[in-house]
């Protein structure tokens, strides 16, 4: 079985193909339907994009750029 996603996983994101290939749902078989297993996908893309500023935040304050 595959590892669920987690908001920790939007650090492995570097592009918009990146989302894709990370978001899992472990359960998808066991969903109801098509529909609801779509409708789950996209709310963990949500969280996962929601969280990428707040990431940049964090790698920019730890690895500042040498300024001139």
């Amino acid at each position: 079985m595959t590892k669920r996603t987690t908001i920790n996983d939007a650090i492995l994101i570097e592009d918009g193909q990146d989302l894709e290939r990370i978001v899992k749902d472990k359960r998808a078989q066991w969903r109801a339907n098509n529909a609801k297993a779509r409708r789950r996908q996209r709310r963990y893309k949500k969280k996962l994009i929601a969280e990428l500023p707040r990431i940049i935040t964090d790698i920019h304050s730890t690895y500042p750029e040498d300024e001139a």
